[in-house]
This record gives structure tokens, sequence and C-alpha cells, in this order.
């Protein structure tokens, strides 16, 4: 049986060097027979245009598949699995390119891929594939510019902040390819790799200019993992290393009043997370309160957010609204406030001894008074002034 053709999926957002990346990756295959997936969001598949002209890949032998009019990482996905099943039933190809437009999420392309990786082999799906890993293109440049008081970068049709879509294909990925480093000081370049390095601690790095890196360094890197690579971005190790400190912690306190012959019944105070600095001033912490923010005093704070501040996200609670637990996310200048889901306080005993049984842990996570609910934010930044935002978001505690 033909063993998993390997994927690599490119990603990285408009102008930071994809397809030039896989231009050179054709020019140097390593004996392999490379397919390319090409996504773009117009009409006309332009990087498809640039790849085909380098006479590396063309349409008319099936080895450049165009998808157009959409993102493969939502109205095109039905589409890109298809491909993907015809490109590797074909057995003309050892390897898939596959190049997300510049506005594509990487976390829905790894999702589809999942469907024929074998992981779902209990639904009848064929296993055809393996996602060899993510790789993100980075614009070192315009990171810089975006995370550094610069003016915001919007998509072409004005919707957002780009930054938002910039930290998420950072977040979701094995291997950053720092490009347009010839552009950057030595000193630049190194702060632009200590922000990357906040936000995505487990990837590799490769620090390139005109995305001229060897094909070895590429392909068959054996770097994806589902469960690893989503939970591998800053803010989730962050909220991971506080969770066993307080687990540590917890246990400690346990074994103290045992020792006195006391019944101990937990309960969370208010803290804050330790902030770890670097030699270019990034660093996280995290900011743990179980008390209620009021809704118009947080909305104005969340107008007013922190310009030091590159990367927040968490769970917080409002006043009033004491069922539903809401998620605060922000990355540069794009920031929102939305629903996230019940808090496990307004379920139904029965429904909160069931999610105990599924994760005994999260029982040691129980206040008396508050439940489950609280807020937790984790901040990543540069220069930031921890206690001066943790003055700023008591303030707006109900």
């Amino acid at each position: 049986m033909r063993k998993p053709i390997p994927i690599t999926v490119l990603t990285g957002y408009l102008g930071s060097g994809k397809t030039t990346l896989v231009n050179r990756l054709l020019a140097d295959p390593q004996g392999l027979r490379i397919a390319v997936i090409v996504n773009d969001i117009g009409e006309i598949n332009i990087d498809a245009a640039l790849i085909s002209e380098k006479g590396h890949a063309s349409i008319t032998d099936d080895s450049l598949v165009a998808l157009t009019n959409g993102c493969i990482c939502c109205t095109l996905r039905t589409d890109l699995i298809t491909q993907i099943v015809r490109l590797a039933k074909a057995d003309c190809f050892d390897y898939i390119l596959i190049e997300a437009s510049g506005i594509c999420e990487p976390l829905p392309i790894a999702q589809s891929i999942a469907m024929l990786d074998g992981t779902m082999k209990d639904q009848g799906l064929p296993t055809l594939c393996r996602l060899d890993s993510v790789v993100t293109v980075v614009d070192a440049y315009r990171l810089l510019t975006e995370f550094s008081g610069g003016e915001a970068l919007l998509y072409p049709d004005g919707e957002a902040d780009i930054a938002q879509l910039l930290v998420e294909q950072i977040e979701f990925c094995d291997l950053v390819l720092l490009n347009k480093t010839d552009l950057l000081s030595q000193e630049e370049t190194a702060k632009v790799e200590a922000i990357v390095k906040a936000l995505q601690p487990s990837a590799q790095i490769r620090r390139t200019s005109f995305a001229d890196v060897p094909s070895k360094d590429i392909l068959n890197l054996r770097l994806f993992d589902f469960s690893k690579t989503f939970l591998s971005a800053g803010w989730a190790q962050t909220i991971e290393h506080e969770h066993d400190e307080e687990e540590a912690g917890h246990d400690h306190h346990e074994a103290e009043h045992h020792g006195h012959g006391e019944n101990h019944h937990g309960h969370h105070h208010d803290h804050d997370g330790h902030q770890h600095l670097d030699e270019y001033g990034i660093s996280t912490f995290v900011y743990y309160r179980r008390r209620p923010f009021d809704d118009s005093r947080l909305e104005t704070w969340v107008n007013r957010f922190p310009t030091q501040v590159i990367r927040c996200k968490g769970l917080v609670w409002i006043d009033g609204e004491d069922d539903t637990s809401f998620l605060l996310e922000q990355a540069g200048k794009s920031v929102s406030v939305q629903p996230f889901s019940r808090w496990l306080a307004a379920a139904s005993p029965k429904e909160r001894e069931q999610a105990w049984q599924r994760d005994p842990l999260s029982r040691n996570n129980w206040d008396e008074q508050a439940g489950d609910r609280m807020t937790k934010l984790v901040f990543i930044g540069a220069d930031m002034d921890e206690a001066a935002i943790c003055a700023s978001l008591d303030k707006c505690l109900a």
C-alpha cells in the first residue's frame, strides 16, 4: 500500500514571500515530484501564474492546482479536500505543497487535512496523506511596524486590523521563516524574533531574506502533531504554566493543613502571574481575579487598550452575566469581547459532576462562592507596566 503523501502548508500575510519560497522549493525539489495547490481570494490566481511562469509546475500537467474566489480555510475547504484526494490517488507525486492565501487561518486548513490523515478512520475516510508541517512566512519588517507603534495594517477591503491574523498564523505553526530581515538592523531583527518566540515558543525560527532557504530545511521535517501544535501558542503555554504552579501550590497547601489536622476548602484568591522579561523587554504575565467586571467600565478600558500589549487572550467574568463566560482576544490594535461558553457554575449539579468526572483536576478550580467564574487573561507585550495594567483593570471590577 502506498505511503500517505506528505503535505507542507505555507501560510503568511500578503507579500510575506510565500510564492518566492514555493518557487525556490520547486527549483530544488530534493528528487521529489512535487504538486502545488495555490489559493488566491481573487478571480485570477496571481500566485499560480507567478509559479507557472518559472516553469517548475504547470496547470497543464496537473502539478499545479489553482483554487480561486475564496479561502481554503472556509469557503473552499471542500475543494481543498477534493484536490488532495485527487493528487494522492493519481500516484504521480511524492509531495504536496499548499500555499494558502494571505488572509487564511492555518487551523481550519490543518483540520481539513486531518480528515484524510487516518485520524477519522471510524468515519470510513481513507488514509491518504500526512501533514508534515505548517510553515508561516513572516514579513519581519511589517511585524516590527505593526507591533512598534506603526500605523494599523488593514485587509485590502479595510474590514479589520491584520494584527489578529498575523498572530494567529504565528501561533499555529511548526516553523517560522522570518523573512525580509535584510530590511532590518541586527537589533531590530532580534527584537522581532523575541516577539515571535513570545507568541510561539515551540516553533523553529529561521531568519531569511528573499525566502532563500534550502528545501531540505522545509520539506519532510515531520514536525506536525495536531494536539501539540494546537497548544503551542505562547498564551496557551503561559496558562498551562500558571495552572501547573497553582496545582503545586494547592497540593502544598493541602499537605500543610493535613499535617495540622485541619479540613481545608479550596478558595482561590485574586493574584497576578509573574512577569518574565527578556533583554528586549518582551514579557508575559497573567491577570487573575475571582470578581466580575462592570460591563461599561470594561468597555471603556478595552477602547483604550494598553499600546505595549502585543497579545492578550483569556476568559472574562462580567457582572450580571453570571451564566456566560466571555472571551477577550486582542492582537495589536484589534480587540474583541465575545460570548464564549456557559460557566459550569450555571449548570445543574448532575452536569457539574459529569464534567468533574471527565476532568478531575477542574474540581480544584472550584470556588465556594464564585464557582468556576473568573477572569484569567494572558498578556504578552513589549515594555509592559504590569502593575499599571493590573491596577487599571482592577478599577473596572464591579
